[in-house]
């Protein structure tokens, strides 16, 4: 029987999002998805970090309860789980999924000339040692106007409905009205990889 992965380690990614399977794969792991399903309301915190932490750690609890993560438990070698959750920061206000198209074409109007910020949280556990370690990256992102048009037209696409506080930056539609990112786009996009990279790293 051949090894099917070349890294002498396991990695699990506990988040159904396309865009981190993604980033992921492009940071050259190969891993497999082991979704949390959590009620992401039941946990409040004053402070974005704070609450995007908070989440990580309960979709890796929850995870950790799962059947699959037992198995692999027992394999020889290390085995690492990713969580992450990310909020938009919106003039102070920590802004999650749209509940409604109504409300994702308030907060794009909002973004319309002006400026938010991406919170994003990785966390990393090691299931052989227990090692656990979190940490948030930070994206400002200044916009220019973003017409109406192009609003109703990511609406109907729908993404904008699943990410947090309905923003995007790397879709064709947008680019045009994005002025400024102090940060990457990895980050924007929910994994960033140099934080990732670094935490993988510390929990080998």
């Amino acid at each position: 029987m051949e090894a099917t992965s070349t890294s002498p380690f396991k990695i699990i990614l506990g988040s159904s999002s396309v865009a981190r399977r993604k980033i992921l794969a492009e940071m050259g792991y190969e891993f497999e998805i082991i979704t949390a399903d959590i009620d992401e309301k039941c946990i409040r915190k004053e402070k974005p970090e704070e609450l995007v932490m908070a989440l990580a750690e309960a979709k890796a609890e929850a995870i950790l309860q799962k059947p699959p993560a037992h198995d692999y438990v027992k394999e020889d070698e290390p085995v690492l789980l990713i969580t992450c959750d990310q909020v938009v920061v919106y003039e102070g206000a920590v802004r999650e999924k749209p509940s409604s198209e109504e409300e994702a074409r308030h907060f794009m109007k909002g973004y319309s000339g002006g400026h938010a910020a991406t919170v994003s949280s990785v966390l990393v556990t090691n299931l052989k040692t227990g090692f656990r370690k979190v940490e948030c990256d930070r994206v400002e992102i200044y916009f220019h106007e973003i017409p109406d048009e192009v609003i109703e037209k990511l609406i109907e696409e729908g993404l904008v409905l699943r990410v947090a506080g309905g923003l995007i930056i790397e879709h064709p539609l947008i680019l045009p009205c994005v002025k400024e990112v102090v940060g990457t786009t990895d980050s924007v996009m929910g994994l960033p990889k140099a934080l990732t990279e670094k935490l993988v790293k510390e929990a080998l």
